[in-house]
């Protein structure tokens, strides 16, 4: 259940990240709160997830695979640049996550 509570975590990350960007600055106020319930919402399930699923791994997991998956919202939403150097640190933190799961870190 532990994995669950964090791929919430994860998706309200995003979330809130997200409406950071449409937020202006904080200066319209619907994306301003959506992004402040988002990152409310994401850390008490990153809390949750934190009963079974160990601090280190939980978090490399949240912070990676939100890292990653914002990227890839610049990209598609935002039309951000995906340059070399860019798809080396998507694919050093995937490895990362991957390293510490491969590593038995529970």
């Amino acid at each position: 259940m532990g994995y669950a509570f964090l791929a919430g975590a994860i998706a309200a990350e995003v979330v809130a990240t997200t409406a950071m960007k449409y937020s202006e600055s904080f200066s319209r106020l619907g994306p301003s709160l959506l992004t402040l319930l988002g990152y409310v919402v994401s850390f008490a399930l990153l809390a949750r997830t934190l009963k079974t699923v160990s601090i280190g791994t939980a978090y490399a997991i949240w912070s990676g695979v939100g890292t990653a998956t914002v990227a890839a919202i610049g990209l598609v939403l935002f039309g951000e640049d995906l340059g070399l150097a860019k798809i080396a640190g998507i694919v050093l933190i995937v490895g990362g996550v991957v390293v510490l799961n491969l590593g038995g870190a529970h």
